[in-house]
């Protein structure tokens, strides 16, 4: 056993060594790096870049409201329905308190949209399809365009 463990090592240093060998014969690269960085790096234009999104977001904050919205007639759903059904709640609950005009008064071309964060979903969703929590604190706020998303409250 203890041969054969030998063996072993002494066939993966001859693979190592031919390895390197290979290394060695291969061509050289002779560019400089001065000759390579113009062809890899291109910079854009100032009109094409992309602004800051957590800028635009600051100065476009018209209103923020905390909520506590209760959850508690999920439980009503069947197990398998109710954290969709406090998704369904949390946003029917955002567009009561927000004041988000409904389909039928819309006669925009692009009607106000209610987002929810990564973070708040997954708080509703972290125990299971079958156990959201029975109440929840949200951050809403709303831009210039009426558009309001909705985050977890600090704290939580």
């Amino acid at each position: 056993m203890i041969n054969e463990a030998k063996k072993e090592i002494e066939i993966s240093e001859d693979a190592a060594e031919e390895e390197l060998a290979k290394l060695a014969e291969a061509p050289q690269v002779t560019e400089t790096p001065q000759e390579i960085t113009p062809a890899v790096t291109q910079v854009k234009p100032a009109e094409e870049a992309k602004p800051r999104k957590k800028k635009e977001e600051a100065e476009d904050i018209v209103e923020e409201k905390t909520y506590t919205i209760p959850l508690g007639k999920a439980l009503i759903m069947p197990p398998r329905k109710r954290a969709p059904r406090a998704m369904h709640m949390i946003r029917a609950y955002i567009v009561k308190h927000m004041k988000i005009p409904s389909r039928a008064e819309e006669e925009d071309e692009n009607p106000p949209t209610i987002s929810i964060t990564n973070e708040l979903n997954e708080r509703v969703w972290g125990r299971g399809i079958e156990k959201p929590p029975r109440k929840i604190r949200v951050r809403a706020t709303k831009d210039k365009e009426g558009n309001v998303t909705v985050h977890l409250a600090e704290g939580e």
